[in-house]
């Protein structure tokens, strides 16, 4: 690498990082004042735990989801300011080409997608269990707190010929009523399980049934069963019974994938909630090559407004962006739709823009 780089992609990461550490304290001055109420109505909430189980995977969280703004915002300022203080004609006139010119920003860029990467599957999943953990217990109102707590009418299939059926279960006291479980071969029923309440038992992972009844289907008679207590074993957990697109958020990509992988199996409908968190962990680290493109174009030539204008267009350029990206992750979540494409048609979008930008901006 020459001086010029070194000297690029130096301030290039400076500015990230201050624009960076500008935006964070901004979020939590916002959030604290959102939240100081729920914080005080806890006597026995301590201030270290507040920092050190909400604000400090508050903070993990929200810099890497303003990863791509304090990029795009770094890059505009920078170039802004080598192309308002002449640098940029200078470096033009030793016949650097544009295409050279972006080889700092590239590494630049490169780097923090790495970052951005590591951190979106697999630190941030972790920071945000804990810190959704701490808003359950001190944040949440009643009726939110219940929202995963009660499961009705949900039906699994555990493997290809069992199939189970749960009116209503408590994710809470690991109880329900009303449990049916189907057992087939093929197309013919070979067995029915059926139980007035359903009890699962942390200690040995077992589940507890009363007032059963299981019939037992042969070619030429049926065998019925009954009794009021019976401990049996199912291949799933409460866990299994909460299909809410907000739990993804709190899964490595590992076990997110196997948790797809096995949802699959159990024959759940619609998971393109799951999926379209999963492909967003690589889309939008990804997207900040395209953004380092739109901002250097933009940027690189002198405007009359200098700065504030660069600064301008790009906001509104990025605020079109999130707002693509947020359409695409709802249209991505409804049940048969290829959830990888809607995920990605933000970047493949504003990569055309980045393509006919960079074009403009080498001649």
């Amino acid at each position: 690498m020459k001086i010029i780089d070194w000297y690029i992609l130096k301030r290039f990461l400076v500015t990230f990082l201050f624009t960076l550490l500008i935006l964070i304290p901004i979020a939590v001055a916002i959030d604290i004042s959102e939240k100081i109420d729920n914080f005080l109505e806890h006597a026995d909430l301590g201030f270290y735990q507040v920092v050190d189980e909400y604000y400090k995977n508050f903070i993990i969280y929200y810099a890497n989801t303003f990863m791509p703004l304090a990029l795009f915002i770094a890059v505009i300022l920078f170039t802004s300011k080598l192309s308002n203080n002449t640098e940029i004609i200078a470096i033009t006139n030793a016949k650097v080409s544009f295409t050279r010119f972006l080889y700092p920003y590239f590494l630049g860029a490169t780097l923090i997608t790495i970052v951005s990467l590591l951190m979106n599957h697999f630190v941030v999943p972790s920071s945000s269990k804990t810190r959704k953990k701490f808003e359950k217990e001190y944040i949440n109102s009643r009726k939110q707190k219940n929202e995963l707590k009660y499961v009705n009418d949900f039906s699994l299939q555990l493997t290809d010929s069992t199939y189970i059926f749960i009116r209503s279960f408590n994710t809470q006291s690991n109880s329900g009523y009303d449990f049916t479980s189907e057992v087939y071969d093929g197309l013919r029923l070979k067995s029915k399980l059926v139980a007035d309440n359903i009890r699962f038992n942390t200690e040995d992972s077992v589940f507890t049934l009363q007032n059963w009844r299981k019939r037992q289907i042969y070619k030429d008679r049926d065998s019925i069963f009954s009794g009021s207590k019976i401990d049996t074993l199912f291949n799933f957990t409460p866990k299994d019974l909460i299909y809410k697109s907000a739990l993804s958020q709190e899964m490595p990509s590992n076990e997110l994938l196997k948790f797809i992988r096995i949802s699959k199996k159990r024959g759940v409908k619609n998971l393109n909630a799951y999926l379209v968190e999963f492909h967003k962990r690589t889309s939008l680290p990804i997207a900040s090559y395209i953004l380092t493109i739109i901002a250097v174009a933009l940027a690189f030539r002198k405007k009359r407004g200098g700065t504030g204008i660069n600064l301008a267009i790009g906001v509104g350029i990025m605020f079109i962006y999130v707002f693509l990206m947020k359409i695409a992750e709802v249209l991505g979540a409804v049940a048969g739709v290829d959830s990888l494409l809607y995920v990605w048609m933000p970047n493949f979008f504003f990569g055309f823009l980045a393509i006919f930008l960079y074009y403009y901006a080498r001649k």
